[in-house]
């Protein structure tokens, strides 16, 4: 169907053409002149052309009217959000911190005034590219030609080349040669791993249990005791008792413990009903609340091993609150006791139920997947020695109580009674095959304090335990092992080279340019470190990129920790409990009702028990709902360190360093997407 005429159009477009012809009159044919004439007529007296120009200078005032209107109120709207951004940024800024992040931080303050010495020199450099100096620099003699900012940016030129460049030039080969002595340790641990998979290199224990456990003797099952520490743990408490209370393990050898160190009461009601339920079960299991709760962890499992009945068990597992063994936990991992009466640990793997929740948890799962892959397993190959991981092990009651057991010195108990043990002559084992589920922070104001934890008390233990070491019995090279390799090259040089080289040595030489960092320390050699990191876990590949960012970005919370724990500052004794979500929860407690089924001898007791466990899962999700919004932080370090980045990127981009510009950026933006808290868990 055809479209109506638009005689309305057609009108419009006769008059502009008659206009047109008014002030461009055609060309008569007989005209040979070369020259485009124009024929200009005065103004007409019509008084409708003065009422339609009064008519639009009148419109032309209101338009001008309405666009100064939407100018002023774009302008209020952006300096309304500007503010009120700045007052959230110190609300959040002020907001009460843990001392490790403390703005009073040693560590910040030098942060602070590192930025303002950066943008002063930018400042600098930028007055000194607009006057052209990077071309022709100025000499000091040639004051009256420059003038005074000419003979202060030359003599500034001179300062630089003769007493600032080279210190920072020993600074950088210092930290080059570390890092590429840490970066040979991991290319032979990455040989190490390769000849253990390629040689099928594993622990075989002397015996194995029956998997369906016919015709089995009681008898040849040892007494295990296991042990459940926890502190306010009220997402994952269910998971774990139900996890190890379901052990293919005949009930009489096995005893549990619940050793809860909760001071919320209604955590504490919700972890004995729990236990009540299990105990209904006909499942042994004891409930242990410390009255003095000293010493955290190291504490609570102190007193618990002094219990009167401990003497009646051979080994005691250990699992973290949000830990789930598999149902044959123990017949994988205390067989390898049986014949090897100098073995002391069985530590296992972990696995993480959230590994794809977000960016974070896929960064730390490289992480700990080198760690355990590489780290552990070529450490208990090869050396029959490795730190403890603080869970997922099985341990022999009689090393713990030879070595002195748990003591409440540093944040890393693990790590110190591994070491004490090892400095007694006992072994360990590593069980790569066996793995244990658990759950990865998925906020980072749960992993820094994590990972301030994990990093300032190994430093601790370093100062406690050296001269005990020199003094003591074990060989050598056992003793290089441990002061060269375990503390000081992967806990203590690590974290300082990469913050030094990285976040401090790198944007000073876009500022001292006489102070070379060569392309391949800034890129090529990170580059196949991360490779090599990421191997272990070959489906976080399209990760690498923001892996070797963000483990820059980790060096500053990590220096921080290793620092205060070697000086003993204040945040080097600080211990908060790593937060937990419980991701896994409800269904594995479905799974957890069904197995635990055959356990129940009278079918009173069941219906009671799943009633109350009904009842107070129903309380732990009120509670879960009527708790305090969460909230993103600002974190200071990080955005200190994000605006120097940026800040040197910037003075990169006037010199034209390529490669070097794009790290900063790249970096600087990572920075600035961590300390504002964009990386994790999302909150409003």
């Amino acid at each position: 169907m055809s479209r109506p005429p638009n005689y309305e159009f057609q009108e419009w477009w006769n008059k502009q053409r008659e206009k047109n012809h008014e002030l461009f009159p055609e060309k008569p044919d007989n005209d040979n002149t070369p020259f485009l004439t124009v024929e200009i007529s005065s103004p007409s007296s019509d008084q409708s052309v003065g009422k339609d120009r009064t008519r639009s200078a009148r419109q032309l005032s209101w338009v001008c009217l309405l666009k100064f209107q939407q100018i002023a109120n774009s302008l209020a709207w952006i300096s309304n959000g500007f503010v009120l951004l700045v007052r959230t940024a110190n609300r959040r800024i002020a907001s009460p911190d843990s001392r490790a992040d403390s703005s009073s931080s040693r560590l910040y303050r030098v942060i602070k005034g590192f930025l303002f010495v950066v943008l002063l020199l930018l400042g600098f450099e930028l007055v000194a590219y607009f006057k052209g100096w990077h071309f022709s620099p100025p000499s000091v003699g040639s004051v009256e030609v420059l003038g005074m900012v000419g003979f202060v940016y030359a003599k500034w030129l001179q300062i630089r080349a003769n007493y600032l460049a080279p210190a920072l030039q020993s600074l950088t080969n210092v930290c080059v040669v570390l890092f590429l002595v840490q970066s040979v340790d991991r290319v032979v641990l990455m040989l190490g791993c390769f000849w253990i998979k390629l040689r099928r290199l594993k622990p075989v224990p002397n015996m194995e249990y029956p998997a369906d456990g016919e015709n089995e003797n009681v008898e040849d099952y040892p007494m295990v005791l296991v042990q459940i520490p926890m502190c306010n743990e009220r997402e994952v408490y269910q998971q774990s008792i139900a996890a190890v209370c379901i052990q293919d393990w005949p009930r009489e050898r096995m005893l549990v413990q619940v050793l809860d160190d909760s001071d919320e009461v209604d955590v504490q009601n919700l972890i004995k009903a729990e236990v009540q339920k299990w105990q209904q079960r006909g499942i042994r299991i004891i409930y242990r609340h410390r009255l003095i709760r000293t010493g955290y962890k190291a504490g609570n499992l102190k007193s618990a091993m002094n219990c009167d009945y401990v003497k009646d068990y051979e080994f005691v597992a250990i699992f973290d609150a949000d830990f789930q063994p598999g149902q044959d936990f123990l017949k994988k991992t205390v067989p390898h006791f049986k014949g090897n009466d100098d073995l002391a640990l069985v530590q296992t793997r972990w696995a993480f139920v959230n590994k794809d929740e977000n960016l974070l948890t896929r960064l730390q799962n490289i992480n700990l997947s080198f760690h355990f892959e590489v780290e552990q397993q070529v450490n208990g190959v090869f050396i029959n020695f490795f730190g403890f991981n603080g869970t997922a092990g099985v341990w022999r009651i009689k090393a713990l109580e030879d070595c002195g057991g748990w003591l409440e010195r540093t944040t890393v108990e693990d790590m110190d009674v591994a070491v004490r043990a090892h400095l007694c002559g006992w072994k360990f084992i590593y069980l790569n095959d066996v793995k244990c589920l658990c759950e990865l922070p998925e906020s980072y104001e749960a992993y820094k304090k994590q990972q301030h934890r994990w990093h300032s008390g190994p430093m601790q233990l370093f100062r406690m335990c050296f001269m005990d070491i020199l003094r003591s019995k074990v060989s050598l090279g056992k003793k290089a092992n441990l002061i060269f390799l375990f503390f000081l090259l992967r806990k203590l040089i690590l974290p300082f080279y990469s913050f030094t080289l990285f976040c401090i040595i790198l944007p000073l030489s876009m500022f001292l340019p006489e102070a070379q960092l060569p392309a391949w320390v800034v890129c090529y050699v990170p580059g196949v470190m991360s490779i090599l990191n990421i191997i272990p876990a070959p489906r976080s590949f399209p990760f690498i990129v923001p892996f070797l960012l963000f483990e820059n970005t980790m060096s500053v919370t990590k220096f921080n920790a290793m620092i205060s724990g070697l000086f003993r500052f204040g945040s080097s004794y600080e211990w908060i409990v790593t937060k937990k979500l419980g991701r896994s929860s409800e269904t594995d407690l479905v799974a957890f009702e069904k197995e635990s089924d055959p356990l129940v001898e009278s079918t009173t007791l069941h219906r009671s028990s799943s009633e109350s466990g009904l009842e107070e899962l129903s309380k732990l999700e009120i509670s879960k709902k009527t708790g305090k919004a969460k909230r993103n932080r600002l974190y200071r370090k990080e955005l200190g360190l994000a605006f120097i980045l940026l800040t040197a990127s910037a003075r990169s981009l006037l010199s034209a360093q390529g490669i070097h510009f794009y790290f900063l950026l790249f970096q600087g933006v990572t920075f600035l997407v961590v300390g504002l808290d964009l990386i994790g868990e999302q909150v409003s």
